[in-house]
């Protein structure tokens, strides 16, 4: 596969693949090189290296594990968003501490699965967050919502107006407050005014669980 920046041929989605295993990136590429719309463009044994190769290659998608020599996942996810690279990154991980989940997330990850996900459904991950959506195992946000938000909400999903929830479900999609106002003919001010009432009903903090919480209640997607 080549592993020069720029469009692909055809439109397939760009991947570089960040792992200290070279084993993990082999089965990775071996997998998603027969997938008709996935191309990996490059490989990174570590986050540095894993920087260096999205800023050169300029990737749609990055699968980055977590725990790395030198620079981490998190760490590489900071370093990502402050160099202002586009990519989209979806954290794929044998670590299953549910406490790396909402650092990953809040550093920028688009998404966060095991390796034992399905190839298939791997190969799924990466067109859905491509696509700009939030992309959670149902383990993942479960765990995750029982753990940091007691409560999490739940209950109170039907205090919200139905505008609210189209645009809870547009949140969980990954819109940005500019693109939810496009999509349902409102300004942005009325649309944070919406985000707002939804994080004060819900009881959550910020857009991160307010996606998460969507996720779980099949909402979005």
């Amino acid at each position: 596969m080549a592993d020069q920046g720029g469009p692909t041929a055809g439109g397939a989605i760009r991947v570089l693949l960040v792992d200290d295993h070279q084993v993990v990136r082999r089965g990775l590429r071996t997998f998603l090189e027969v997938q008709d719309d996935i191309e990996v463009v490059g490989e990174a044994s570590d986050g540095d290296e894993g920087v260096c190769r999205a800023e050169e290659l300029r990737p749609d998608v990055i699968l980055l594990d977590i725990r790395m020599p030198g620079m981490d996942g998190i760490a590489c996810l900071r370093k990502l968003r402050e160099l202002g690279v586009a990519a989209k990154v979806l954290v794929v991980t044998s670590f299953t501490e549910q406490r790396t989940v909402v650092p990953a997330l809040r550093a920028g990850a688009a998404g966060y699965l095991y390796k034992d996900v399905d190839p298939d459904a791997l190969a799924g991950a990466i067109r859905s967050v491509h696509a700009g959506h939030v992309l959670l195992q149902p383990e993942v946000a479960d765990a995750l919502l029982s753990r940091e938000e007691p409560g999490a909400g739940q209950g109170r999903g039907g205090s919200l107006t139905d505008r609210e929830r189209e645009v809870l479900g547009l949140i969980a999609d990954g819109r940005s407050n500019r693109e939810i106002a496009r999509a349902l003919v409102l300004s942005e001010k009325t649309v944070k005014t919406h985000v707002s009432n939804i994080l004060m009903k819900l009881d959550l903090a910020d857009r991160t669980q307010a996606a998460l919480w969507a996720v779980r209640h099949g909402m979005g997607g």
